[in-house]
């Protein structure tokens, strides 16, 4: 075993096409344990394993091998005690009935986890008032927007009052406002108000730096790194970051003359370019770099700035949180 907590993952391998050469090892031999009312964060690009390993500790998935148990529960022999202690809240994906009301879900959801018919009003009741969706309680979830939707994910997660989250890619596709909604919410009321234990996935780092008190780094299948974001931030050789912001074709080929610019990390974002290298003498190099920058791009800003944690991703596997 990894040890003693909340969810405990031991050595777990899943592995799709196996033994043909379009093989995909998706988890590949991965621990960690996560403590009861813990807000643990994986964070890593799409395509690292981290929807997988959701899949496989909420039992939709079977493990090829490697043993995991969620609130002392083991996935392979006791799944229904394991899908009675969780919750699953996914991003972009399709959860609900959208010929159904909220209230139509809730109840739907709160039958087949057998809560009775006066908690289960009562729950709704909450829930529906929690999540700002009362005056919408009777409107078909086709028409309502993208937020209200994963509001009612949240209520339909929390309808059994489950002790075990696990939250996949929860702000994706939403707008700045309902993604802020959401933060909050699983931050504040779920994890710090209700004590919930939190697994949580996701590829944007700010989201993880904020809201996990752990991180793990999770590319091609596996752990990179597990540790607290300022432990990770503070783990990075070079305590300083150069970053320039332009718009403009950039290749990092351009920099190979100049000494100290071989860690460069080129990345895109709403239309722009951003370069970014780990030194701690961001002067001895800004000259020359931005003389080259302006032959191929228009430079909008130039700082420096301490790593992030798409820094420290960068440095341990060299790529990019942003562009894969």
């Amino acid at each position: 075993m990894v040890g003693s907590g909340e969810i405990i993952v031991n050595d777990i391998r899943k592995i799709f096409k196996k033994g043909k050469p379009d093989e995909v090892r998706a988890v590949d031999g991965i621990g960690f344990t996560i403590n009861k009312g813990e807000l643990f964060g994986l964070l890593g690009p799409n395509g690292a394993g981290k929807t997988t390993l959701i899949k496989c500790i909420s039992t939709l998935l079977i493990p090829d091998s490697g043993s995991v148990t969620v609130g002392g529960y083991d996935i392979y022999r006791e799944p229904l005690e394991v899908r009675r202690h969780i919750g699953v809240l996914t991003g972009g994906e399709r959860s609900l009935y959208w010929k159904l009301t909220p209230v139509e879900n809730l109840r739907y959801f709160a039958a087949l986890y057998g809560v009775s018919r006066k908690v289960t009003k009562e729950r709704i009741t909450y829930l529906l008032e929690l999540m700002g969706l009362v005056d919408k309680s009777n409107v078909r979830v086709e028409k309502l927007s993208s937020g209200m939707k994963q509001k009612l994910s949240l209520a339909r997660v929390l309808i059994h009052d489950p002790p075990v989250l696990l939250v996949d890619e929860p702000t994706l596709g939403l707008d700045p406002y309902f993604a802020r909604f959401i933060r909050d919410f699983v931050k504040n009321e779920l994890n710090k108000k209700l004590k919930k234990t939190i697994l949580l996935t996701t590829h944007y780092m700010d989201e993880a730096d904020e809201l996990c008190e752990r991180i793990a780094f999770m590319n091609r299948g596996k752990i990179e790194a597990l540790d607290t974001p300022d432990r990770l931030k503070q783990s990075m050789p070079q305590k300083q970051v150069l970053e320039i912001k332009c718009q403009g074709t950039i290749e990092k080929d351009m920099f190979e003359t100049i000494d100290g610019a071989a860690g460069i990390n080129i990345s895109h974002g709403e239309g722009f370019v951003f370069l970014r290298w780990n030194t701690d003498n961001p002067e001895l190099i800004l000259g020359n770099i931005i003389e080259l920058v302006r032959e191929k791009a228009k430079i909008y800003s130039v700082r420096v700035t301490t790593p992030t944690l798409e820094d420290v991703f960068v440095h341990l596997t060299g790529a990019s949180l942003k562009d894969a």
